[in-house]
């Protein structure tokens, strides 16, 4: 299986903006035993603001552009040296990609990066991928890591792309305030209510942004590409994932005749 797991930064970090050690080495520990088991693995991976602000010493998140690449720069040099270090306990190498929208939209640009991960692939490395955050600009922002991992699903032709959230799934109501909320743990179509019940981009359903996570998985889908929403907190559940079982919430690919 070729898979694509999506991290955020609830998931690398605390509320305090420091590293969450336990969560990042179980992360890399539940993936590296995934590739020991046969299967292909990228990792698009969000935390290196967070991290960057973290070790700066910033106070306050930082709001203005140039602030946060700057922050970004920092922090993606102390993301990769952490998964550097704690994938090689393992025994396996990981390869930094950072990308722009134009280089997963741009037919040149696609090309090279296509060919570039398969042959990191082929070399039985794992890659790791973010948004350029410290150089793109508003033109070529991608925006969103989630949408950026259905891309990058589309780009390998994955079998599946997993969304590890702070939040379990898709719910028919914001389960941290409504506790009659229910999982939906199918979704073989996307239809405009769904959209509608997350929220719209400027009022989210919990706070995994679904919103944004629904937006990836129309373009997965679009693709070919079933995707999966999870909670993060447990990164063994990717285990439950690879073997089939039933975990969050899943986006058929094939719809109604999946």
């Amino acid at each position: 299986m070729r898979i694509v797991v999506k991290v955020g930064t609830s998931t690398l970090a605390h509320s305090t903006g420091n590293l969450n050690i336990r969560h990042m080495e179980e992360l890399c520990k539940v993936l590296s035993d995934i590739k020991n088991a046969g299967h292909e693995v990228l990792l698009v991976s969000s935390g290196a603001t967070g991290m960057g602000a973290g070790k700066l010493g910033l106070v306050e998140k930082p709001e203005d552009i140039a602030a946060k690449q700057a922050a970004a720069a920092v922090g993606q040099c102390e993301l990769m040296y952490t998964y550097d270090r704690l994938f090689e306990q393992y025994g396996h190498c990981v390869a930094q990609i950072l990308l722009t929208r134009m280089d997963v939209e741009d037919e040149d640009h696609r090309a090279n990066l296509h060919n570039t991960l398969f042959r990191l692939l082929e070399y039985r490395a794992l890659p790791v991928i973010n948004e350029n955050d410290s150089v793109a600009t508003e033109e070529f922002f991608i925006g969103e890591n989630d949408t950026l991992a259905a891309m990058v699903g589309g780009i390998v032709g994955a079998d599946l792309i997993v969304l590890l959230s702070d939040i379990d799934g898709l719910f028919t109501a914001d389960p941290h305030l409504d506790p009659e909320a229910e999982l939906i743990s199918d979704v073989r179509e996307i239809k405009p209510e769904l959209l509608e019940m997350a929220g719209g981009p400027d009022n989210e359903l919990g706070s995994g942004g679904m919103y944004s996570k629904l937006k990836a998985a129309e373009t997965a889908m679009s693709v070919g590409c079933d995707m999966i929403i999870a909670s993060g907190s447990q990164p063994d559940i990717l285990y439950d994932i690879v073997e089939g079982k039933s975990a969050g919430t899943r986006f058929w690919a094939g719809g109604d005749n999946s």
